[in-house]
């Protein structure tokens, strides 16, 4: 089976370049047809593009790679074909602020990784991950030297662990669990545990990781 990544945008066109490097099949759904297409031609034949309900049929995993708003829309609308699956929101809770710049779209004590999870369809896996770090550090600092980066994660389903690491590491990062969806505010734009956030713009090591969760427990 592949991962299906749904949207070619910022974080959607790095995450896909991430994984192919990494050995990782895939397939790319955008509403622009011609975006996706391209892009799998791109990346070669580990790569295929598709409408976004064949790309979830022929996967496993399902990276949600779009605004929040988009996300929430897509899970209810195809929440008959994703149970079985390993559902992953890499979203945060922001959108275009018509300026250049961006808003929040929740009050600080909500995040994007619950109001998403409690969409997702009973017997869907669902994961909070690949929106812990700029987009830019996606490409940036993947297999970084000597030591790499941690990409942060959150999910209560120990059966989506072993693939969410493996795709995080297929990337170029190094995984660590911070806990459950509950706790997946600390990993989205201003918690205290992504790069934008508490983390002051870094990407860090495991050991820094380490110490970050720690300090923050």
């Amino acid at each position: 089976m592949a991962t299906a990544i749904i949207g070619a945008g910022n974080v959607g066109a790095r995450l896909a370049r991430g994984l192919v490097s990494g050995g990782e099949r895939i397939v790319i759904a955008t509403r622009n047809v011609a975006q996706g297409e391209s892009l799998a031609k791109e990346l070669g034949s580990l790569a295929e593009s598709a409408s976004v309900p064949d790309a979830i049929a022929k996967a496993d995993t399902v990276i949600f790679a779009v605004w929040l708003d988009t996300i929430q829309d897509m899970v209810q609308q195809y929440a008959d074909v994703l149970p079985g699956k390993i559902v992953v929101d890499a979203s945060n809770p922001l959108a275009a602020d018509g300026k250049g710049g961006f808003r929040r779209t929740l009050p600080e004590s909500e995040s994007s990784g619950e109001l998403v999870a409690g969409l997702v369809p009973q017997g869907a896996y669902f994961v909070k991950a690949f929106g812990t770090v700029g987009a830019e550090s996606l490409s940036a600092d993947a297999n970084r030297k000597p030591e790499r980066a941690v990409l942060f994660y959150a999910t209560a389903h120990a059966a989506a662990e072993s693939t969410v690491e493996r795709l995080i590491t297929a990337a170029g990062f190094m995984p660590l669990k911070v806990g459950g969806v509950e706790v997946s505010g600390r990993i989205e734009v201003g918690g205290d545990l992504h790069q934008f956030g508490g983390l002051g713009g870094r990407v860090v090591s495991l050991s820094q990781a380490k110490e970050a969760l720690a300090s923050a427990s």
